[in-house]
Order: C-alpha cells, then sequence, then structure tokens
C-alpha cells in the first residue's frame, strides 16, 4: 500500500498536507473538498490530482519539507579544498588591509609613533589621554629616549662616517658618594707620632670621604633587543676625589713630615674597548665575538679570583640556544693610581699577564644550575726592578721578609656552579693553585706553589625574605721555611659574598704592623683572603699566608620594593699561624679572629637602579688571635665601619 493511499484511508487529504506545507498551494484542491452538515456521515474525499507527486515533492530536494529526511537520500558534498602549500596560511589581499592605519617598521617607535614633534602641536593629548605617558622628553632616564639606546640616532643627525642603519647611543652618567667613619688598628708612626709613646699601636680612628664621577657611553650598531650587536665602541672615564684622615703620621706618607691628612684627585680609563660581532652560528643567534681593549672580567660567579677592569683580547660566545657559553681571554695588567685604585694608561703597563679559558653549562646534570670550568694561568716577570707606590712607600716587592724581588708563575683550576635545586639557591667555587715562586720570602729560593681554596653560599627564600649560611676556606702556609708554599692568594678579589663592602673584614685593610712601617696588610680593602701582600691594587700575589677560615649566616629582607634590610654575622679564622708566628717572632698566636656582625639598609625611592642610597654598619669582636697580633692605645676592644653610600645614575 503506498502512503498516499494509507492517507486516503486514513481521512486525510493530500492536498490539506500539500497546503500545510506551502500555504501558496490554494484553489481546486482545498475547493473541492464537500461540506457537509453535522451528523450526515464522513465525506468520500476525490480522487488525487495528476500531479501529486509534484505537490509532496517527488525526487525534488529542493521541495522537502524543513527539517526532514528522506531516507536513502544523500546530499552531494561541497566542492574539495585544496592547499598546495602544506602548513601555510594564505597572505590576505592587500585590499584587506586598513587604508587608515601605518605599519612600524621597528620596535622603538611602537609606543612613540603618534608623540608630537618639540614644538608641535599638543592637543592630540586630548585625544588619547594616556599618550602624555609615553612621550617624555630626551633627558628623561625613565623613559625612551636617544641618549641611552632606546631608539637609534637619526640619520641626518649622526656623523657620516657611520654606515647603515641601527646606530644607537647610549650615555653614562654615575655619581659614586661614599662617606665612611671607621676604626682599625694603626701603627704608631715613632719618632714622629702626634701622640708619641713606646707602644707600636697609635690611636685606631680614621675618616675617608670619596667622590667618583663616572661618564661616557657607547656606540653601537644592531637592535639588540634578540640578537648581539654588530660593532660596539665604549668608553668610560672615572674622575676621582677622596679625601683621608688618620691619627697618626708616616701612614698615608712616607714622609714622616708629612701631615695626617690627604686630598687628592685622579682622572682613570675604565672602559675603552671595540666589540666586533664575528658572525651568528644558528638561527636563535648563537655568535662569537672579539672584544679589544679595557675591559671589565669577572673569572668567576661571585669575583673570588680575578674580577678587575684590563687591558685585554677577549673572545667570547654561546652555543645550544645559549645553553653553552666561553670566554678565551689575555689580560695585561695596568697599572693603578694608588689612592684611587682607577687605571693609569699614562705608565707602562706592569710585567703581568693573565690568561683565562673557562665554559659554562646550563642545567648541567641538575636542571637551574650552571656548572662552570675555569683554567687562569697567571705569569708574572715583575722581578727585575722595584716599585715605589705614589705616596712613596715599596709595594714590589712588599716590604716584609727578605724584601727581594721575584717572579712567579700560577696556574689556577677551578670548578664553580650557580643556580637553584629546587627551593634551595646555591653559589660555590673551588680552586686549585699550581706553580712556582722564584723567591720564597723566608728563605731566599725558589718554591713550589701548592694552594687550595672553596667558598659556597646556600640560601632560600621565604616570600619577601631569603635566609642563608656561607662558609669559605683558603689553604695556609704551615711551614715557612720548606719548599712549598701553601698559602692561598688571589690575582685581583673583589668577592660579592658574606656580605661583601658591608662587612668589615671585608671592607677594611688591615695593616700587618711587626716593627717596621709599609704598606703591608694582613687582609686588603673589598676583598676576604689574608694575603699579607703590600697592595691588592699595584702588589704581587704572596702564597706565604696563614689563610682564612670563614663560616656566616645572614639574610636579605625587602621590605617594600624600595627599601631592603640585610643583617650577617660571620666568624673568622686564619687556617694557619705559622707565617704570622715567624714575622711576628711571636709565639702562641691564636687563631680566633673574631665575629664580624654588619647591618645595612638600601633604599631606592624609584624602585630603580637610578638613585640608590645605602647605609651600613659593621662591628669586628676580636678573637683571642686578633688581639694578640693587634692594639691599640686606647686599649678600644671593639672596631667599627659605618658606610654612607649615595649612587646616581643616568
Amino acid at each position: 500500500m503506498t502512503i498516499v493511499a494509507a492517507l486516503l484511508l486514513a481521512g486525510v487529504s493530500t492536498a490539506s498536507l500539500a497546503a500545510q506545507r506551502d500555504p501558496s498551494i490554494t484553489g481546486a484542491a482545498t475547493a473541492e473538498l464537500p461540506v457537509l452538515p453535522a451528523g450526515q456521515g464522513e465525506p468520500v474525499p476525490p480522487p488525487p490530482p495528476d500531479n501529486w507527486e509534484q505537490l509532496i515533492g517527488g525526487d525534488q530536494p529542493d521541495q522537502m519539507i524543513d527539517g526532514r529526511r528522506r531516507p536513502g537520500y544523500v546530499a552531494p558534498l561541497p566542492d574539495a579544498v585544496t592547499q598546495t602549500n602544506q602548513g601555510a596560511v594564505r597572505p590576505p589581499p592587500p585590499e584587506a588591509f586598513p587604508t587608515d592605519q601605518i605599519p612600524l617598521p621597528d620596535r622603538w617607535r611602537i609606543l612613540t609613533g603618534l608623540c608630537p614633534a618639540k614644538d608641535g602641536d599638543r592637543s592630540i593629548y586630548g585625544v588619547f589621554a594616556n599618550l602624555a605617558l609615553v612621550c617624555h622628553g630626551q633627558g628623561d632616564p625613565y623613559h625612551q629616549n636617544v641618549l641611552k639606546g632606546d631608539r637609534p640616532l637619526a640619520e641626518g643627525k649622526r656623523p657620516g662616517f657611520l654606515k647603515g642603519d641601527d646606530w644607537f647611543l647610549a650615555l653614562t652618567g654615575i655619581s659614586d658618594t661614599v662617606f665612611e667613619p671607621r676604626t682599625f688598628p694603626i701603627p704608631n708612626g715613632a719618632p714622629v707620632s702626634e701622640r708619641p709613646d713606646i707602644n707600636i699601636f697609635g690611636k685606631d680612628n680614621s675618616i675617608v670621604a670619596s667622590q667618583t664621577f663616572l661618564f661616557g657611553g657607547s656606540l653601537f650598531k644592531g637592535a639588540t633587543a634578540f640578537k648581539p650587536p654588530e660593532i660596539e665602541y665604549r668608553l668610560i672615564l672615572a674622575y676621582n676625589v677622596n679625601y683621608v684622615n688618620v691619627p697618626e703620621r708616616q701612614i698615608l706618607s712616607v714622609d714622616p713630615t708629612a701631615p695626617s691628612h690627604r686630598l687628592d684627585h685622579f682622572l682613570g680609563v675604565q672602559e675603552a674597548f671595540i666589540d666586533y660581532h664575528i658572525r651568528n652560528v644558528s638561527d636563535r643567534y648563537d655568535f662569537d665575538s672579539i672584544r679589544i681593549g679595557i675591559q671589565p672580567f669577572q673569572a668567576d660567579f661571585r669575583g673570588f679570583l680575578f674580577n678587575d677592569n684590563q687591558l685585554g683580547i677577549r673572545l667570547f660566545g654561546n652555543r645550544d640556544n645559549n645553553r653553552f657559553q666561553y670566554n678565551l681571554a689575555v689580560f695585561w695588567r695596568l697599572e693603578k693610581d694608588t689612592n684611587s685604585g682607577l687605571n693609569t694608561v699614562v705608565e707602562r703597563p706592569r710585567d703581568d699577564f693573565v690568561f683565562v679559558a673557562n665554559v659554562y653549562r646550563q642545567d648541567f646534570l641538575i636542571p637551574g644550575l650552571t656548572s662552570q670550568v675555569t683554567l687562569v694561568y697567571n705569569r708574572n716577570r715583575e722581578g727585575s726592578r722595584l716599585k715605589f707606590d705614589d705616596n712613596g712607600f715599596p709595594i714590589r716587592p712588599a716590604l716584609i721578609g727578605n724584601f727581594r724581588p721575584r717572579d712567579y708563575d700560577v696556574f689556577y683550576v677551578g670548578y664553580n656552579v650557580d643556580g637553584h635545586i629546587g627551593r634551595l639557591n646555591l653559589t660555590g667555587s673551588t680552586y686549585g693553585a699550581l706553580g712556582r715562586d722564584s723567591n720564597n720570602l723566608f728563605t731566599g729560593k725558589a718554591a713550589d706553589i701548592r694552594a687550595f681554596f672553596a667558598a659556597a653560599e646556600a640560601s632560600m627564600d621565604v616570600n619577601w625574605a631569603r635566609f642563608r649560611l656561607s662558609g669559605l676556606y683558603a689553604s695556609g702556609d704551615g711551614h715557612p721555611y720548606d719548599h712549598t708554599e701553601n698559602g692561598f692568594d688571589a690575582i685581583f678579589e673583589n668577592p660579592i659574598f658574606a656580605g661583601a663592602d658591608t662587612s668589615y673584614w671585608i671592607r677594611q685593610s688591615i695593616p700587618f704592623i711587626g716593627g717596621t712601617v709599609g704598606p703591608v696588610a694582613l687582609s686588603q680593602r673589598n676583598g676576604v683572603l689574608n694575603s699579607l701582600r703590600s697592595s691588592k691594587d699595584q702588589g704581587q700575589s704572596n702564597f706565604n699566608n696563614p689563610g682564612t677560615i670563614l663560616a656566616g649566616a645572614g639574610g636579605d629582607f625587602d621590605l617594600t620594593p624600595q627599601f631592603r634590610l640585610s643583617a650577617n654575622a660571620n666568624h673568622l679564622w686564619f687556617e694557619n699561624v705559622a707565617t704570622l708566628q715567624v714575622l711576628r717572632n711571636q709565639a702562641n698566636i691564636h687563631q680566633d679572629i673574631g665575629w664580624d656582625l654588619s647591618l645595612s639598609t638600601i633604599w631606592r625611592p624609584k624602585a630603580t637602579q637610578n638613585i640608590v642610597f645605602r647605609l651600613s654598619g659593621a662591628m669586628l669582636l676580636p678573637g683571642e688571635g686578633f688581639k694578640g697580633l693587634f692594639t691599640n692605645n686606647q686599649r678600644n676592644s671593639q672596631y667599627y665601619s659605618i658606610l654612607a653610600n649615595l649612587v646616581l645614575n643616568y
């Protein structure tokens, strides 16, 4: 039975279905239905029209009822999409881009493209209210300007010898002000002391005031947001004025008639180099570069061995997306001004060369930890002549022992780590010193150098606080008259460790008073090692020393984004006192140096490095070893150091 017949038997008119499907179907099909009075029986429907298949749709899919699907009917598929370049998206046609916008060809004009000219119409600020936040003068150090390398030099405003585009100029201006009252053991300048007595120790108080201005800049080519510059020329000069007042004579000058205060000044060259980008070796801008001239260099993460600005040639670069880094360098050490510590280029460089090779590997063995292997060779040939400093004191050789000039060759082999293991921050350094000294200051004969150094600092962050533990060991010489020197000494140390220059022992230079007046110090300024050398800046390394042991704890507390409070407590010992007993002709010297306690604050009012004020106070509570070596005629049982430092940086 067909569907139509079934419908007719059910008394349903095909015309009614058609009318429900399409209200436009009217006329005879509906008019032919008889209307019978009620109670006269069911009407007999008329026969279907000849075009009934067309009226109910038939095989025409466009006439199907909405939402209904005929069984067995499959609609045709859309045309297939073809793609000739797998993985690529066709670029939009030019007409798809808006015509009221202009694309910017570089990153430095993204924010300042709408900024009016210096004398232009500033009514645009009324349209874009926030535009004033990014439109600033060139002298504003907190926002984009040409003078600090945020934007390139304009083509019409740069020298003609600068070819190509993307030349940047970054000027540097730093004011570093230091005021430092302090006390430390000072020898009596007898027989011309301001307060002569029979004691070899004088008063212990002194004052240092120092003002340093650094100015210069760098000129470099290349947009350095994501790749090294193609070439860079850099020059930094430093001008220092310093004033020192001590209570005893013959401390600041070898002349016993000179006053016990001094005002001095000096202009030094701290950086002057050319950095040339040799090549890129990957699409991630792994590179090789060479740098020639006076340049900063730090042999390890914390500056234990060699941290200075010296004349040299350095080949450096990276590989494996910056996971691997290397340095190959040789430095010819410059003479330094005695009272400021700045480089002098008007004197012949020293006969002292430093050869360095090191490699870094990130995430080595432990993710988050960077490993470094360092090889350093220090070749010193300054044994052929005497050298006196600017104050008239002999510094090469040091006025200690047999006072004979010497040469030495020292190889340093080191392994350093820096990074974190989970939440634990870790920094560590180990060095072995192997070499030959032409003149042992006790025997006057050649001696082998065998010394060892290790230091580590672990810390953990708890919200805004960091708590840390520090430990250091530098071997000392236990047999002064043998043919081996076991006291570890660095080339030029400047450690960022255990409180750094806020620590009393690291900040102050402690004179070694052995019955003669001279510049020999037990420890050097901005150094932690008990090296017994004449000067860190101008003297030679000394491997006949008592060594150093340090154990300490401290913490940094970022109370606000602008204010940090730090505290440190370090205990120090001599590793071996044999050399001290011989030099002082004094038995039973104890190893205990004492406690070094310090508290420091750092305030950055703009939460940047442009304005930094530091105020710190440190105190040395002498142990039995220090008391046995030093005292003062005032019998003060503690020594203090106060450091007030203001740094303005442009």
